[in-house]
């Protein structure tokens, strides 16, 4: 889909020929002279128009409009979070066969977010997916303007890394949305590959004889039950100087989650395929990058396989050898996203990382807590966490930070190796974050549990593409503060006397 953002007023808007014009209505709109603006004020004065975010009134073929379609579309304060949920009412009618171009434009000056935001929004809205769906329609939207009045140096940054923030957001949901079959170990290191044919992107595939050789055991014991050979995938974006330490995010990508020997009940199971929610974030995050080519440096890691109970499957009660050489004993084999994790951020340490912030769909106890609306983030580091929260805000792909004091490991002892797979059911999500504190170092560490965040279930199911926005908002923001701080610190020259 390709985006672009122009100067249109509302009569220019009006003149605007496409398949469908988007007026979006905020509170205490005040309508002039022009045709848009005396049809808006009248159905607002008639009360067929309500302002509240994503109330909407549709028209066709409407004289004086060039567009054959018209939505007036109210969206209260006008702020971000109201345009977004504005937007995202419009789902059925910009799916519809006849509509390939749309221009949204804002009936006044668009605050600060605002573009971003509606971007972000209309190809959520719009999204649609095909790939084993061969009889299904198509996205037929191809073109999409938004239109400011005014402001465009302003809004053109935001507009910017908005379309590659969709790029990225919906690489994930592709990944993340396929069947297992159709997403193997194999495939999801393919599609790593396919990311190296952007310039500043390398991308290195590890099989198993490599995996071994590391000595990665808690990673092998996940894989040993699957016929599909793992793949550990290492993918770079070089944005930056050499000498800039990288930032490095590690990805689980359990491709099917079956639960192993430890087997997960049958109902719902279908969605263990989006169990490689981290790792589609991760691919979702360095297209991103190919697009906005940002000054950093930046390291994806994605230990990827699946988690089957076949007879040479990994057993309750064995214990193995992580790469830092910690030896585990899985006392659950429904918890094999960790041990995939420990031998990622093992290897994360030998970049010398700035900081390293993995994601997964690590526990049900995150979903429990926190619901569909907030990531949770664990973190090591104050300034790290506040960054990410930051981040997330920005992105409107929120987090809130969980605890991760050391009394919560006590659950994670063992009496046959340093340390057990998982303690009791109380705190879970928290237990999980210690087990995998306890192969970071001292490195700035964030864990963003991404259980209740990374998909929908019933009539929406499918993958959302987060935490796309969260961590590519983070990186922009690093990228940025290098440079600042490199000023703050250079010495003031004299003023000429």
């Amino acid at each position: 889909m390709n985006f672009e953002l122009k100067t249109l007023s509302l009569p220019d808007a009006a003149a605007h020929k496409c398949d469908l014009l988007v007026l979006l209505v905020p509170d205490g709109f005040k309508p002039q002279a022009d045709a848009l603006s005396v049809l808006a004020g009248r159905a607002i004065k008639d009360g067929d128009l309500e302002l509240k975010p994503g109330k909407l009134l549709p028209l066709y073929g409407v004289p004086g409009i060039a567009a054959r379609r018209l939505v007036l579309l109210g969206c209260g304060k006008g702020n971000a979070q109201a345009v977004r949920q504005a937007v995202q009412a419009l789902g059925a009618t910009l799916k519809a066969p006849s509509v390939r171009r749309v221009a949204l434009v804002f009936a006044r000056d668009a605050e600060a977010g605002c573009v971003g935001a509606a971007v972000r929004a209309l190809a959520d809205a719009s999204y649609v997916y095909t790939t084993t769906k061969p009889k299904a329609d198509a996205r037929a939207l191809s073109r999409v303007t938004v239109g400011v009045p005014g402001g465009l140096e302003t809004a053109r940054p935001e507009f910017s890394i908005s379309v590659a923030l969709v790029a990225g957001i919906e690489y994930a949901r592709e990944w993340a949305n396929r069947p297992a079959n159709h997403a193997t170990p194999t495939l999801v290191g393919d599609a790593a590959k396919a990311l190296a044919k952007h310039a500043g992107i390398q991308c290195k595939l590890h099989g198993p004889a490599q995996v071994a050789k590391l000595g990665m055991g808690a990673f092998l014991a996940v894989a040993q039950g699957s016929e599909q050979p793992l793949r550990f995938v290492e993918l770079r974006y070089d944005g930056a100087a050499r000498s800039q330490a990288p930032v490095v995010l590690v990805g689980k990508g359990i491709t099917f989650d079956t639960g192993g020997i430890s087997l997960k009940p049958a109902a719902e199971m279908d969605e263990m395929k989006f169990d490689m929610g981290g790792a589609a974030s991760v691919l979702g995050v360095f297209r991103a990058l190919a697009e906005l080519r940002p000054a950093i440096n930046v390291v994806g890691l994605i230990p990827a396989c699946e988690n089957m109970p076949d007879g040479r499957a990994v057993k309750p009660g064995d214990v193995v050898t992580s790469m830092s050489g910690q030896t585990i004993e899985i006392l659950n084999t429904d918890a094999e996203g960790r041990l995939v994790l420990c031998d990622a951020l093992t290897y994360a340490a030998r970049f010398k990382p700035a900081a390293v912030i993995d994601i997964a769909t690590l526990t049900g106890a995150c979903v429990v807590a926190l619901g569909g609306l907030r990531s949770g983030l664990f973190a090591s580091d104050d300034e790290l966490a506040g960054q990410l929260m930051a981040a997330g805000d920005a992105a409107q792909d929120p987090c809130w930070r969980m605890p991760l004091d050391d009394e919560y490991a006590e659950g994670l002892k063992s009496n046959f190796a340093d340390l057990a797979n998982v303690a009791g059911r109380a705190g879970g999500a928290i237990t999980a974050a210690k087990f995998l504190q306890s192969f970071v170092g001292d490195v700035p560490w964030a864990h963003l549990d991404i259980a209740g965040t990374a998909w929908k279930s019933g009539a929406a199911k499918g993958a959302t593409g987060r935490p796309v926005g969260l961590l590519l908002h983070y990186l922009l923001a690093s990228a940025s503060a290098p440079a600042a701080k490199r000023r703050a610190a250079a010495p003031r020259r004299a003023r000429a006397a």
